[in-house]
């Protein structure tokens, strides 16, 4: 037992490095988390229940999750030679790709809940 939570300890102390580490050298992780701050009271207002203030808040969180995930990609292509090579730009254009999906994700996410929103005014207001 005692060495399943030195483990987690251990695991948990690398996972907080990598986020000092993206807060560091990150400028769009910083500003990703401070959408989420901002995402978060607003879709506790939005949401209606607690499976729209999940599906709202979840679709926020991945957005920085693919930015890490981008940033790593990018480190480690760069830590291997910073001259240009087709496989090093596929790859960062790949995890590029990522961060759009993650958008394109909350915009589908967001937009089909404030549109049931502005319509449920609309039709109350008829």
């Amino acid at each position: 037992m005692i060495s399943l939570i030195i483990k987690f300890y251990k695991a948990f102390k690398n996972s907080w490095y990598g986020f000092q580490s993206a807060w560091c050298y990150q400028w769009a992780f910083r500003v990703e988390l401070g959408i989420l701050l901002l995402a978060v009271p607003c879709a506790f207002y939005l949401g209606k229940n607690a499976t729209e203030h999940a599906l709202l808040i979840s679709s926020v969180i991945l957005l920085p999750m693919a930015e890490l995930f981008n940033s790593a990609v990018e480190t480690i292509i760069d830590r291997i030679g910073l001259e240009y090579h087709e496989l090093s730009g596929r790859a960062k254009d790949l995890a590029s790709a990522a961060m759009v999906v993650a958008g394109i994700n909350i915009l589908v996410t967001w937009g089909l809940i404030l549109y049931e929103r502005i319509n449920a005014l609309f039709l109350q207001a008829s």
